[in-house]
């Protein structure tokens, strides 16, 4: 059974720092990629948020959510802002990728980090599923959205895990790209519903597979219906360069 520890909004230590929930940062000591989306490929540092909104079954990173399987005491600690600025502005690459786990769980929080990211001269991405809507204050010069909205082929129950009020936000503030995991071409039809009903562009599809023969096999299966679309296509970098190996 999965919980969520209660976060509360805006919460400070008591010397008055922001902390935040993190599972794990990487691209530092070992410089990677950004392996999917708009960026694929980009130099990229990686602040990973612990805790999720959403349970689902082909999650890949279930150690920041699933605590019948992973203990959140080994798989989470609280960082503060000025930690995480001062960790991110240590390295020459410009974009920090902020993901999770659900990031917006803990927008509030994240508020002085984005601030803080910015004025050393970062660049931001969230990878976001979409289910929350941003805050106007993130909306800002230098932050982009990468929303990924997980359907029921995902394992997700999409009377939770698609949320209009919010993906339309998200459409509306022009600093998105909705990037769907797809495996066939049926999943590409409920990815088009949804881009009509909430005018979703542009539209990003991802194969899954979490080796690279998976990867490469459902490329071939959605490609030529992918380009039919006139949608983009991305790889899943981490998968076929470090095979979804942590931390990379």
């Amino acid at each position: 059974m999965t919980t969520l520890e209660p976060i509360t909004v805006g919460t400070a230590r008591a010397d008055g720092e922001f902390w935040l929930i993190v599972a794990e940062c990487f691209g530092v000591e070992v410089p990677t990629f950004q392996g999917e989306g708009p960026s694929c490929g980009h130099p990229a540092l990686f602040i990973r948020l612990s805790r999720c909104n959403l349970t689902c079954a082909k999650c890949d990173t279930k150690h920041t959510w699933d605590w019948s399987r992973f203990d959140p005491r080994k798989e989470s600690r609280r960082q503060s802002v000025a930690e995480l600025v001062a960790w991110a502005a240590s390295s020459p690459v410009d974009l920090v990728v902020i993901t999770g786990g659900e990031p917006l769980i803990q927008q509030q929080r994240l508020l002085p980090l984005v601030h803080g990211l910015l004025t050393v001269g970062k660049r931001v991405e969230f990878e976001t599923n979409g289910t929350i809507a941003p805050a106007p204050e993130l909306l800002v010069d230098g932050v982009r959205f990468n929303v990924s909205p997980k359907l029921a082929s995902f394992g997700a129950v999409e009377a939770k895990s698609l949320v209009p009020t919010s993906l339309e936000a998200f459409a509306a503030s022009e600093l998105a790209a909705f990037k769907f995991v797809a495996s066939t071409v049926a999943d590409l039809d409920r990815i088009a519903e949804l881009a009509e009903a909430h005018r979703l562009a542009p539209v990003w599809v991802m194969p899954e597979g979490t080796t690279a023969e998976e990867v490469i096999a459902t490329t071939r299966v959605l490609a030529d219906a992918v380009a039919a679309r006139h949608w983009y296509f991305t790889t899943r970098l981490h998968v076929l360069a470090f095979a979804d190996a942590r931390g990379r």
